[in-house]
């Protein structure tokens, strides 16, 4: 596994997600605030709606799909609400000064 740069810290607000491709893999990063940065795959596993379009709850540390309201933990994955039932990959997030860093696999 390595670590890519994807953004800078300033490049998502607080309580805001973002969209980036790393290695290929649609990853959304959530800002928390003093919680800190999330990864998580960016496509709903219940009906490939774009979660970067959703909503995030900075308190809950969730987002929630856009299409049909299903929310995720931002820290596990999991679905927390239905329809979804399949959990999303999460990634590990780093920073280093003003740099978002995602931790991917080789593949």
């Amino acid at each position: 596994m390595t670590l890519e740069k994807v953004a800078k810290v300033s490049d998502v607000p607080v309580g805001e997600v973002r969209r980036f491709v790393v290695k290929g893999k649609e990853v959304a990063v959530a800002n928390l605030g003093k919680a800190g940065f999330r990864a998580i795959g960016d496509i709903c596993t219940h009906a490939e709606a774009y979660l970067d379009e959703g909503d995030v709850d900075v308190d809950d540390e969730t987002i929630e799909c856009p299409r049909h309201g299903s929310t995720f933990d931002l820290n596990s994955g999991k679905p927390r609400s239905l329809p979804a039932t399949i959990p999303e990959p999460v990634f590990k997030v780093k920073t280093e000064g003003d740099d978002i860093l995602i931790e991917v696999n080789d593949d």
